[in-house]
């Protein structure tokens, strides 16, 4: 009987722990759900390869990711990253890579050959990389030795070493056709974990292993709504100022602002017989409204722009206003061109599914139908839209070029040699002027030269309208409390998270 009874105690006890045992892998399993940061993005990641990355979420993910030659100051001036570097004559340009320096992600030392291999593969035309034509200059890339690389440039090029902010990959795997898309290896302060669905891509800091998860939540109400849940924890961007306005007042969160960089603009189809007239495009620019969509649908958060760079930069031209609003201006334009007696204009206007995209595109919508344009409004799902807006599928789409900080983009936008895939020239613009103007800017050894052939560029551009400036949209962000030593940078990147704490995570 004792034998039995002492059975039965052990058996009480054993059962009486139980609960406590689970109790604790509970507790643990919540202490390290709260070590994840969950940051909600309004588009999804659509490419973890810096040599073909162009879309804002996919480039400041892997800004984390991968690290690189250059970087830049508050003043958008080029400044050491990986590199320091020496200009030994007008076309030889030597880096120097730092010591210490941290691996690849994968325990393989980042060498100077790596280097090579990374910028070989983006100039090499079967790459396909769209960041090919930002770099035409360079002739050929060489490495002396493990800490040095060379980059011999066919003409002069004084910005040159702002051309190099491409995240560095492993040349080995390079060579055995590594996929770096799905499975990233890099040498950032963030390593890659995990890409569980097409939606969702998580990370690992380095440093302490806290976590950090991106999640794409098209719909802002839901955004708001999972962080409030605690379901998110930060927001960054394509907000409706009033849901802003809302969640500012919520004790949950705060909210943080400053001026940003993000340009937003209307493109145009010009191998399309309507929109390849300028007098619509400058027709569609006067019946805009800019002032009135900034007021009442951003409550002030953004600025009106008249060129891809600001005022503030050092090419940018203070002196450029934009196309007023005008509709008298733009009724004549458009009976001009044929649409006039009646006759009324009628354009089809894609954009992505994104509520504020949408909304915008709404009033856009309806500005335009007070001078006699019909624009048919397509949503698409951001997948489908930006395919179609590098295929050329389009007549007039509504988008937006964050974290400019170098005039290189002119080339990269506007050169009838960047359209896609070897750049970014979606409208298909092809002039003989901005070309020119393009590269005599490149081939200047004087800053203030190059500053004024860039602004005659956008004087150009503006009169062309390739775009229509829209306007600068300010960066907000909104955090659950919690979270310490987050700041915004101009251009919407994600590096605050590198020194960022939070509740619950490794680094508190």
């Amino acid at each position: 009987m004792r034998i039995v009874a002492g059975r039965s105690r052990i058996h009480r006890a054993g059962r009486a722990l139980v609960p406590l045992a689970v109790l604790v892998v509970l507790l643990a399993a919540a202490q390290q759900a709260a070590a994840v940061l969950r940051v909600g993005l309004a588009s999804a990641v659509e490419n973890l390869d810096p040599r073909f990355a162009t879309d804002a979420a996919s480039t400041r993910v892997n800004r984390l990711l991968y690290a690189r030659l250059v970087d830049f100051n508050e003043r958008f001036e080029p400044i050491p990253a990986l590199a320091r570097w020496q200009r030994l004559s007008p076309r030889h340009y030597r880096f120097h890579l730092a010591r210490p320096r941290r691996d690849f992600h994968d325990g393989t030392p980042l060498a100077a050959a790596d280097v090579v291999a990374t910028y070989r593969s983006v100039l090499d035309p079967q790459t396909g990389s769209p960041h090919r034509g930002s770099l035409h200059m360079v002739q050929r890339v060489e490495a002396p030795d493990a800490d040095t690389v060379d980059f011999h440039l066919a003409a002069a090029d004084a910005l040159f070493p702002g051309r190099l902010a491409i995240g560095i990959v492993p040349g080995a795997l390079l060579a055995a056709g590594h996929s770096f898309n799905t499975m990233p290896v890099g040498s950032g302060p963030f390593r890659f974990v995990a890409w569980p669905q097409a939606e969702s891509v998580r990370i690992e800091r380095l440093a302490d292993g806290a976590e950090v998860e991106f999640q794409r939540v098209q719909k802002p109400d839901v955004r708001v709504l999972k962080l409030l849940r605690g379901e998110l924890d930060l927001l960054q961007g394509d907000m409706p100022p009033e849901l802003l306005a809302w969640v500012a007042r919520r004790d949950e969160v705060r909210v943080l602002r400053r001026d940003g960089t993000t340009f937003a603009y209307l493109g145009f189809n010009l191998r399309d017989p309507v929109t390849a007239d300028v007098r619509v495009r400058r027709a569609v620019a006067h019946a805009l409204d800019r002032e009135a969509i900034i007021r009442h649908l951003w409550a002030g958060n953004a600025r009106p722009a008249a060129a891809v760079l600001g005022g503030d930069h050092w090419a940018g031209d203070p002196t450029l206003t934009g196309i007023a609003h005008d509709p008298d201006a733009a009724r004549r334009l458009l009976a001009q061109a044929g649409y006039g007696a009646g006759k009324r204009l009628r354009l089809v206007y894609k954009t992505s599914t994104n509520p504020v995209r949408v909304r915008i595109a709404t009033v856009i919508q309806d500005q335009l139908a007070r001078v006699g344009i019909d624009a048919e409004i397509r949503t698409y799902d951001w997948g489908t839209f930006y395919g179609d807006i590098k295929a050329g599928n389009f007549q007039v789409f509504s988008l937006a070029w964050v974290g400019i900080k170098m005039p290189d983009i002119f080339r990269y936008i506007f050169h009838s040699q960047a359209m896609p895939p070897a750049g970014a020239n979606r409208g298909r613009w092809s002039n003989a002027e901005a070309d020119a103007l393009i590269e005599r800017a490149e081939g200047a050894s004087d800053l203030a030269e190059q500053a004024r052939l860039y602004r005659e560029l956008q004087a150009l551009a503006l009169r062309e309208l390739p775009y229509v400036p829209l306007w600068f949209e300010d960066q907000v962000a909104v955090l659950r409390t919690g979270i310490e030593g987050y700041t915004l940078s101009r251009d919407g990147d994600f590096d605050a998270l590198i020194d960022a704490r939070w509740q619950g995570g490794p680094a508190r």
